[in-house]
């Protein structure tokens, strides 16, 4: 599959900044950025009719750089402007060789800095690129790596979950089986039995959405009943082929990580060749299998699954390289939060002692751009190193020069 991934592109908020200070008309401003943004774009997975049309490309479209004929082919950057990849892209479904695909992929790429379409859970609008949303982690298991089953108790779990509420999570994620590293499945009734009386104890006391982690449409079915709003599947439902269906006909949201292996397999010796394109393929499988079962495509979140089948390097690249995940087009929901990565970054520290870790890689996510949720277990620290990340990213006001 030809997949086009944005290493380069500019942000229309800052050639608006330009703009401005230039004392650019709004009318010249609005046709500049449909011309002038510079982009450039990695391309994978193409066919020889394809890297031939991109070889024979004049000044007018973007300049093609292709890869290494032996060890790389179907690979290659693009690099230009908006108005050589718009060419591109009309040229390229024109061509007779069929080269749909290519353009397609193009576009997506041109397309990835456009916000999602707002969602709606509950009674909450979700307002995609407003700002970053924050997930509370509800923890219902006696053997989560984060708190030692400190809330595992329906009691207790409730009462963290609307403390996290009044601390300003934007969803409350509600979970029965620990998918630490190493650890084994348990039943569905035993999985019901932990969550089932939560979900009702904060339904009945918050009107915060609910999302409940699980894997299995039976229990995803009672919870759904019980007034969850998301399904939150590690396995990109990839491990209960009756769960796509479940979500699809209640008309509830759904959120569809990427996971290597199982949570007992998945630290052991994971392997990628690239794994941002691994990362995407499962993704896009995943959609499908979603999109299969009814469940509309403004209703999937994504998740690249940190720490899931992924060493301490490929976490910290697939952090980096969040915006290429956009391609997709989808909200993308991300959980660092207390993660081994960050203990080690941290010089060894244990999971009760990452919240200064878990800030800086929140801030960081949220300062490029690259995490419309943050998945956390400090709601209110969370949300105000946000604030001061997303604050500095949209921040418009330089001078008089500046005004709109």
């Amino acid at each position: 599959m030809i997949r086009a991934r944005p290493l380069t592109s500019e942000h229309p908020e800052d050639l608006i900044l330009a703009f401005r200070r230039m004392g650019l008309t709004e009318p010249t401003q609005r046709a500049l950025l449909e011309t002038l943004p510079f982009t450039r774009l990695l391309l994978t997975g193409l066919l020889p009719q394809d890297e031939a049309f991109l070889q024979t490309l004049s000044e007018a479209f973007p300049e093609w750089l292709p890869g290494d004929v032996h060890s790389r082919s179907g690979t290659g950057l693009l690099t230009g402007r908006a108005e050589q990849f718009q060419r591109l892209v009309t040229a390229a479904r024109a061509d007779a060789r069929g080269l749909s695909a290519l353009a397609s992929a193009v576009a997506s790429a041109l397309a990835a800095g456009v916000a999602p379409a707002v969602l709606t859970l509950g009674e909450r609008r979700f307002e995609w690129g407003s700002r970053t949303y924050v997930m509370g982690v509800v923890n219902v298991t006696p053997d989560s790596f984060s708190d030692g089953g400190r809330h595992a108790g329906t009691d207790a779990a409730v009462a963290h979950g609307l403390a996290l509420a009044e601390a300003g999570a934007d969803l409350l994620d509600v979970g029965g089986e620990s998918t630490r590293p190493g650890s084994l499945p348990v039943s569905a009734d035993e999985e019901l039995a932990r969550v089932i009386p939560v979900i009702e104890g904060l339904r009945a006391r918050t009107d915060v959405p609910l999302s409940v982690d699980t894997t299995k449409a039976a229990v995803a079915r009672e919870a759904l009943k019980a007034g969850t709003h998301l399904i939150n599947d590690i396995t990109g439902f990839s491990s209960d082929a009756g769960l796509p269906r479940v979500v699809a006909e209640a008309g509830a949201a759904c959120c569809l990580m990427h996971i290597q292996g199982t949570p007992a397999t998945m630290q052991q010796a994971p392997r990628y060749d690239d794994v941002v394109e691994d990362v995407l393929a499962f993704l896009e499988a995943a959609i499908l299998r979603a999109e299969s079962a009814g469940i509309p495509r403004g209703r999937i979140l994504l998740d690249p699954g940190i720490g899931f089948g992924k060493t301490f390097e490929h976490n910290l690249f697939l952090l980096r390289r969040l915006p290429e995940l956009r391609v997709l087009g989808l909200p993308l929901l991300v959980g660092t939060s207390r993660k081994g990565f960050l203990g080690r970054l941290a010089g060894g520290k244990p999971a009760s002692e990452r919240l200064a870790a878990t800030l800086g890689s929140v801030a960081s996510m949220a300062a490029l751009g690259g995490a419309d949720v943050v998945r956390v277990h400090d709601v209110t620290e969370a949300r105000d190193a946000l604030a001061v990340a997303d604050a500095i990213r949209r921040c418009e006001d330089g001078g008089t020069f500046y005004a709109r």
